[in-house]
């Protein structure tokens, strides 16, 4: 892997914002704006590089999916911030596998082995427009001869074929929160809603602000029986909302993508049981719940958190925090390790899984140790010819 000076299109800002990049502008401190997206650089990867790098994600995914299954057996939810009353609707969503649709590894990595996994946004993941469909028009506009690691767009239209084809009624909602002022929510939610409409389901993409509950059933705006439902709306938002016992309840006949056990995934949490379960393995970083055991230098994150939340950095000599917005509900505390520098900027790997496959990579940059809000996204290839 390499980072690579390229020239910009011409056109780059109209084209993103065309296909979907309207959440570009990044508003500095001192009120100067920024671009989230920049092509001033690209990263370049061999094939024989991306295929180790599908497989470590697919194993990273199917210990965490263990994790899971560890954690309910062991029932030790209290380490995780779940609360008591929802314990057993956590365990029956894993126990009945209902669908799941998409997740993002971040890893920290420099272009020598092993990755190094940092979390798992399991939940609610986002800087997916751009890792599907913004670098993909670029790699087409600048370099249509070479290929990408990137298969986000058909496995998702795949992932909502599969599970259409369990559904009685094809109707899925599609919801975001209108809290959310970028826009970013509500495009990555009209993105998903066009993958499933591609794989043949009907779809409503609506605010999760109009669904109501009628005291039997969560009914839409037009007071339609919300039955299958994708929320880019975080479980632990939702365990705080006075409907949260109703979305968990056994008898609400409201499937839910992502399901409920999707909050142990994306927990911080289970870095520390990942840890204790694969110690010593290659792809992680020592974590713990209880304390950093003597570690020099460690990441404090957050348990719970959509997108990272405040984290605080402990270094020889220094200490780090980006404070985030959301509050301290317990710690998890992970073996510091600096996000690899490339012409002076940190960059961090987001690696994509579909239905549990791996589907494609988004990198992101910043001038910071944290991949905080002013981050950037640049586009990469593959240093081959295109197959497809």
């Amino acid at each position: 892997m390499r980072r690579e000076t390229v020239t910009p299109r011409t056109d780059w800002d109209a084209t993103i914002r065309s296909q979907g990049l309207v959440y570009v502008d990044t508003e500095l401190p001192d009120g100067g704006i920024m671009s989230y997206w920049d092509e001033t650089a690209a990263y370049a990867f061999d094939l024989d590089e991306v295929l180790r790098l599908e497989e470590a994600t697919e194993e990273l995914h199917r210990m965490s999916v263990a994790a899971a299954e560890h954690v309910v057996a062991q029932r030790r939810y209290a380490e995780f911030g779940i609360p008591q009353w929802a314990a057993e609707a956590v365990a029956r969503s894993l126990r009945e596998a209902p669908p799941t649709l998409y997740g993002r590894f971040d890893l920290a990595y420099d272009g020598t082995w092993p990755p190094k996994m940092l979390e798992y946004n399991a939940d609610t993941p986002t800087a997916l427009v751009e890792a599907s469909i913004i670098q993909w028009y670029w790699l087409e506009d600048t370099q249509p001869d070479l290929d990408q690691w990137n298969s986000l767009h058909e496995r998702l239209v795949g992932a909502w074929a599969k599970i259409g084809a369990g559904l009685h009624d094809p109707l899925v909602h599609v919801l975001w929160s209108n809290e959310e002022e970028s826009g970013e929510d509500h495009m990555t939610a009209g993105y998903l809603a066009e993958t499933a409409r591609q794989a043949g389901l009907n779809v409503e993409l609506q605010p999760i602000q109009e669904i109501g509950w009628d005291g039997r059933r969560f009914v839409d705006a037009d007071d339609r029986p919300v039955t299958t439902c994708f929320k880019l709306y975080p479980w632990e938002w939702m365990l705080a909302e006075p409907y949260g016992p109703a979305a968990l309840a056994p008898g609400t006949p409201t499937t839910w993508i992502e399901p409920a056990w999707k909050l142990l995934l994306s927990n911080k949490a289970l870095l520390a049981v990942l840890w204790e379960l694969y110690p010593g393995h290659e792809y992680l970083l020592p974590a713990y719940l209880d304390s950093p055991r003597g570690m020099p230098e460690y990441v404090a994150k957050p348990l719970l958190g959509r997108e990272g939340g405040s984290v605080r950095i402990v270094t020889a000599g220094e200490e780090i925090t980006n404070p985030g917005i959301y509050g301290d509900e317990g710690w998890c505390y992970q073996e510091f390790r600096a996000l690899p520098q490339f012409a002076g900027n940190r960059m961090v790997l987001g690696s994509w899984i579909v239905d549990g496959e791996s589907a494609g990579v988004g990198v992101r940059e910043s001038a910071s140790l944290i991949t905080d809000g002013y981050a950037r996204f640049l586009p990469h290839y593959i240093d081959a010819p295109r197959t497809r």
